[in-house]
Parts: C-alpha cells; sequence; structure tokens
C-alpha cells in the first residue's frame, strides 16, 4: 500500500470534481497557504517541501490545487455543518488545518469557533479562513439557528505521508523489516526530538516582525 488520490463514487467524484475546478474555492485555497506561509513560514516550508518530495517520487499523483501545501481536503455540505469537541488526530501532530467558514447565518449568534484547551470562543462569519493544530487542540462549533446555513471547506495533510517520507517512501512496517540497526538506532534517537523539532517550526510574534 502506497499514497495516491482519494477514491470516491461516480457521484461523489462528479461533485467534488466540479468544486476543485471552480475559480472560487482555488482562490480560497490560495488564500489558505498564503495565510499559513505569513503566519508560520517555517513550518509552510516544511510543508511544501513535503509535497515536492512526494511530486518527485510518485509525478502521476494529481494534486486538488495547483501549488497548494496541503494534500486533501474536505467539502462539508452541511446545511448545519457543526461539529462536536474532537481532535484530528490523523494529522500531523505539530501540524496546522485551514478551516474556512461559508453559508449564511449570524456569526454573533452562532457558528462561533470554540478551542477548548485554550478556553476560546471565536467568532467566526462566513468566508472567515483560520489554521489551527487541530491534531492536538481540541475544537468544536457552536451550533447556528434551524433557519440559518452553514458549510465549511478544510484542508489537511495526514500525518501518514509525512512517514511514509521519512520512511524512504515506505510503511512503518517496511522500514522495520529493511532498516539496518543503524538506521533503526538513528531513528530511535530523532524520535526523541522530533516534537521538539515540529513545535520549533512555529513562529513568535517577534519572529513575524524581523
Amino acid at each position: 500500500m502506497e499514497p495516491g488520490c482519494l477514491l470516491n463514487n461516480v457521484a461523489n467524484t462528479r461533485v467534488t470534481d466540479r468544486f476543485l475546478q471552480d475559480i472560487r474555492f482555488q482562490l480560497l485555497a490560495k488564500w489558505a497557504d498564503l495565510l499559513f506561509f505569513l503566519f508560520a513560514p517555517l513550518l509552510a516550508a516544511f510543508y511544501q517541501s513535503q509535497v515536492d518530495d512526494l511530486t518527485l517520487w510518485k509525478p502521476s499523483l494529481v494534486w486538488n490545487f495547483v501549488g497548494s501545501v496541503f494534500a486533501a481536503c474536505t467539502f462539508n455540505f452541511g446545511p448545519h455543518t457543526i461539529t462536536l469537541p474532537h481532535l484530528d488526530f490523523g494529522n500531523l501532530s505539530w501540524g496546522w488545518c485551514a478551516i474556512t467558514a461559508l453559508g449564511w447565518f449570524d456569526p454573533d449568534l452562532g457558528g462561533h469557533l470554540i478551542l477548548w484547551d485554550l478556553k476560546l470562543v471565536i467568532r467566526f462569519p462566513p468566508g472567515s479562513t483560520i489554521l489551527i493544530p487541530s491534531a492536538i487542540i481540541c475544537h468544536s462549533n457552536v451550533p447556528i439557528r434551524p433557519h440559518e446555513k452553514r458549510f465549511s471547506f478544510t484542508q489537511y495533510t495526514a500525518g501518514g505521508l509525512f512517514r511514509w517520507i521519512r520512511n524512504g517512501f515506505q510503511t512503518d512496517e517496511a522500514f522495520e523489516n529493511t532498516a539496518t540497526k543503524e538506521e533503526k538506532r538513528e531513528r530511535a534517537e530523532e524520535a526523541k526530538t522530533r516534537w521538539e523539532k515540529g513545535v520549533a517550526m512555529y513562529s513568535t510574534v517577534d519572529s513575524l516582525r524581523t
């Protein structure tokens, strides 16, 4: 098993292809990339390097949006798209995902984004985009009123893709079966500092000012 394009049934593919080719979603994807590089340039550059590595390894891969640093996206059609408190544990632990709110609702009365670990309730009106480390911060949304509509567009990259690249384009099991003792020792040492090195890609306010 190896990374490839996500498969949908014929009906869903027809719909998703239409959205992926829509200039409005293409612009939203570019906007999320711009925000990513603006507020976390080191992390965004790391994501970009992984996309480049995957493309070189398998040129036949078809990316959702040309130039995007995110490997996957989800269209949530609603019409009342609200999430319960959750973690996106399938994503890279220190990685970010982009969430865009869409629809017709009063953002003063509903649709707020809740970041439970930070004790924050964020006004999140239609058309807003936010990037969060969704694998480690529990998040959810405030419900909207019955007559309102809310949709969402999210972009992310599965943690398994990063592991695949780190393993030399193979699974964890394949790496364990083929790696030398020295390679396994180096991997164990790397694991001790992987989290710290990942978080070090985050920006500080001072670093963004320079």
